[in-house]
């Protein structure tokens, strides 16, 4: 997911190379975290359906559409349609389980139901757009506000005290309101929508933009205040929502007309390539910590 949202906005501001080595990276582990979700699903059923009870098995739905985003971006609609219906097959019965097996005060993983709902919306009013079909303009409009709905929800089980303590994980608290700004921006561009519902989904792009940044502010705070200086895997948690504000910052300048989200989306993105690279470092690092010294 990191690097698939780091490869769309690269792409956004021009710097094609990176971009598709960011792609590249996203669709290697895309490939191998299918084949190890495929053989979990064909050989250890009850460690599959334990995974499938957690938040973070709606990455799987997640990573897809990014990448799915991102291919449509290189002009290949029909790879990133096939995408949209495995993500779509996925969905219901991931956010199901997960929904399901909710407590009372969750972590920022919470969130995921929200991030994989948005994420259908966003790949579908990308493909609207190229292939002109105003029924998925609709389609994407419904789980737009779906996963409005769903961030309430996850927002009401979320503990707070994660934004103090969170390993990593807690950022996409932010994260998930930058992905509907994104869809919102993106709905705000199609000319499938006009007069008042164009200027709501322009009004909602703005808000939860503005909601995202007031969450990076926070978050960025906290982390200053509350100094997380380990490796956790979940760090890569944080990498993504860095990624994806600076995305939809971005993508919001232009539908909504106020140019100067630009820089600041462009000057976020190298914040969030740094992000990722440091945290590539500190898990090599924390792999070198690991290793057995050798034997004499």
């Amino acid at each position: 997911m990191a690097a698939g949202i780091l490869s769309v906005g690269l792409h956004l501001i021009g710097r094609e190379a990176l971009s598709l080595v960011a792609l590249a990276v996203a669709g290697s582990l895309w490939l191998l975290l299918g084949a190890e979700f495929t053989a979990r699903l064909a050989g250890d059923r009850g460690r599959f359906r334990a995974d499938a009870d957690t938040p973070a098995g709606l990455t799987a739905v997640a990573a897809t559409t990014v990448i799915g985003c991102r291919v449509s971006e290189l002009g290949r609609q029909d790879a990133s349609a096939a995408l949209l219906v495995l993500a779509a097959v996925l969905w219901p019965g991931l956010t199901y389980h997960v929904v399901r097996h909710w407590r009372r005060r969750m972590p920022g993983v919470a969130f995921l139901v929200c991030v994989a709902t948005q994420g259908l919306a966003v790949l579908a009013a990308v493909l609207a757009a190229a292939l002109r079909l105003p029924w998925l303009d609709r389609a994407a409009l419904a789980a737009f506000c779906l996963g409005l709905l769903l961030y309430v929800l996850a927002l009401a089980h979320f503990d707070l005290r994660e934004v103090a303590g969170g390993a990593g994980d807690h950022w996409v608290a932010g994260g998930a309101l930058s992905l509907c700004a994104l869809t919102a921006a993106k709905l705000t561009a199609s000319p499938v929508w006009t007069g008042p519902v164009h200027t709501a989904l322009r009004t909602a792009a703005l808000a939860t933009l503005a909601l995202s940044l007031a969450w990076y502010a926070v978050l960025l705070a906290a982390e200053v205040r509350h100094p997380r200086t380990h490796y956790d895997v979940r760090r890569w948690a944080t990498v993504f929502p860095l990624g994806m504000t600076a995305t939809a910052c971005l993508a919001a300048a232009q539908p909504t007309g106020i140019g100067w989200l630009r820089p600041l989306g462009t000057a976020l993105l190298w914040i969030a390539v740094a992000s990722c690279l440091l945290t590539l470092a500190a898990l090599l690092s924390s792999r070198r910590a690991r290793r057995p010294p050798p034997a004499r």
